[in-house]
C-alpha cells in the first residue's frame, strides 16, 4: 500500500495531488551561494585496480562488461564549489574504498519502446496509470485523486531557487506513454520515464536482470578513470563538444538546448566512456537497488575496503523523515551548476521509491558468472 506524508503543517484543502502525492520525491533547495568556478581535484582517490578477469567472447544483447575491482567511492568535499547551492554533494562524503565483483549493464538506459515490449507481455501497470485513493491520501480532495505524474514546467521569469514546486506540476495523465500528458507521445528510443523504483524493479525482473547496487552503477560511470569529475574526464566538454545532455540557459526558465537537447534524449547520442556505456551523466538519473540514506558513507570511516555493498537497511532523509527513498544516481537532463550539479561522478540523488517523474528512468544490470 502506499503510504505518503504530508508536509508538517496541514496544506490548504485544495491543494494539488502533487503535494500529496509527489511532491516526496525532490527536496527543496537550500538557499544558494557563491560559486568557486575553479576547478576541484583531490588525491584522496586511489587507483581503480580492475579485476584480473578476461572479457567473455560473447555477451547479453546490448549489455556490456564491466569488470569489477576496487576503486575509490564517493566525492571530495571540495566538488560543492562546483554549484550554486551548498549542501548537494554532501552527502556522497567522505571517499571511501569498495570492492565490486564482475557484472553485466545495460549499455543504455532502458528505452520506451524495451519498457513497452514488457508491458505487452505482461499487461504491467506503471503506478502513474494507477488512480490514487482517499485511502491511500487521507485528507486529499476527491477532484486531485487523479491518476497522472510529475512534469517540469519552465517559469515565465527568473525565480528564487529555494521552492522546487515552481518549476514541477502534477499532470493529470502523464504517465510513460505519455510523457508531457495528453496529446504527448513516449519515443521509441528515448529513455522511458515515470517509472516509480517498483515499476522499474518489475520491469528488470522480468528480463531477467536486476537493478545495480550504487556501487556497482559508480564503478560502472567512472569507465575505469579514477577520480574524475565526469566520466570522461575533468572538463564538461571535450574539445568544445557536449559529453552528455544537461540544462544549458537560465534554470529554471529556459534550456537553450546548446547540447542538442532541451528534454530527454534518444539513448547513445553522446559518446560511450571506457566501459562503452552511454549516458552515465544526464539525460535521465537511474534507479538503483540500495535505500536511500543521507549518513550512509561514514559507515566506510574506518578505512576497511567494502565488498559488494548493497546499501543500509533502511531509509533515512533528514529533510524529509519517514520518507521512504532509493538512490538516484547520474543526473539528469535539468542537470546545471546553478542548481543540480549531480551529473558529476561520485554524486548521488535520491526519490520516493513509489514516485516516477519525467526526468527518472533506469538501466539494468545482470550477475557474471564465469
Amino acid at each position: 500500500m502506499r503510504k505518503w506524508i504530508v508536509p508538517g503543517v496541514l496544506l490548504l484543502a485544495m491543494v494539488s495531488l502533487a503535494w500529496w502525492r509527489y511532491g516526496r520525491g525532490v527536496s527543496p533547495a537550500p538557499p544558494s551561494a557563491p560559486k568557486n568556478s575553479s576547478q576541484a581535484s583531490s588525491k584522496a582517490f586511489g587507483q581503480t585496480k580492475e579485476n584480473e578477469v578476461s572479457k567473455p567472447a560473447s555477451s547479453p544483447d546490448d549489455m556490456v562488461f564491466i569488470p569489477g575491482g576496487s576503486f575509490s567511492m564517493g566525492t571530495d568535499r571540495a566538488w560543492e564549489t562546483l554549484c550554486d547551492v551548498p549542501g548537494s554533494t554532501v552527502d556522497a562524503t567522505p571517499i571511501h574504498p569498495v570492492h565490486v565483483d564482475p557484472f553485466w549493464m545495460d549499455e543504455h538506459e532502458v528505452t520506451n519502446g524495451e519498457f513497452e515490449a514488457f508491458v505487452k507481455a505482461t499487461g504491467y501497470v506503471t503506478i502513474a496509470e494507477q488512480t490514487p485513493t482517499a485511502e491511500e491520501f487521507p485528507g486529499a480532495p476527491a477532484e486531485a485523486l487523479v491518476a497522472g505524474s510529475v512534469v517540469f514546467k519552465p517559469t515565465s521569469q527568473p525565480v528564487p531557487l529555494d521552492n522546487h514546486f515552481q518549476w514541477w506540476t502534477y499532470v493529470k495523465g502523464a504517465n510513460w506513454r505519455q510523457p508531457d500528458g495528453p496529446g504527448s507521445k513516449a519515443e521509441d528510443n528515448v529513455p522511458v520515464v515515470h517509472v516509480a523504483w517498483e515499476d522499474a524493479d518489475a520491469y528488470a525482473r522480468w528480463a531477467g536482470k536486476r537493478l545495480p547496487t550504487e556501487a556497482e552503477w559508480e564503478f560502472a560511470a567512472r569507465g575505469g578513470l579514477s577520480g574524475m569529475l565526469y566520466a570522461w574526464g575533468d572538463q564538461l566538454k571535450m574539445n568544445g563538444r557536449f559529453m552528455c545532455n544537461s540544462y544549458q540557459g537560465k534554470f529554471p526558465v529556459s534550456d537553450t538546448g546548446e547540447d542538442g537537447y532541451v528534454s530527454a534524449a534518444p539513448v547513445k547520442r553522446y559518446p560511450a566512456n571506457g566501459y562503452g556505456l552511454y549516458d552515465m551523466a544526464g539525460n535521465v538519473w537511474e534507479w538503483c537497488s540500495d535505500w536511500y540514506d543521507f549518513d550512509y558513507y561514514k559507515t566506510f570511516l574506518a578505512g576497511n575496503v567494502a565488498h559488494n555493498p548493497t546499501g543500509p537497511t533502511r531509509s533515512f532523509d533528514p529533510s524529509e523523515p519517514g520518507v521512504m527513498k532509493k538512490v538516484h544516481r547520474g543526473g539528469s537532463f535539468l542537470c546545471t551548476d546553478q542548481y543540480c550539479s549531480r551529473y558529476m561522478n561520485g554524486t548521488r540523488g535520491k526519490g520516493d521509491w513509489r514516485t516516477g517523474t519525467n526526468h527518472v528512468g533506469f538501466r539494468c544490470v545482470k550477475d557474471y558468472t564465469p
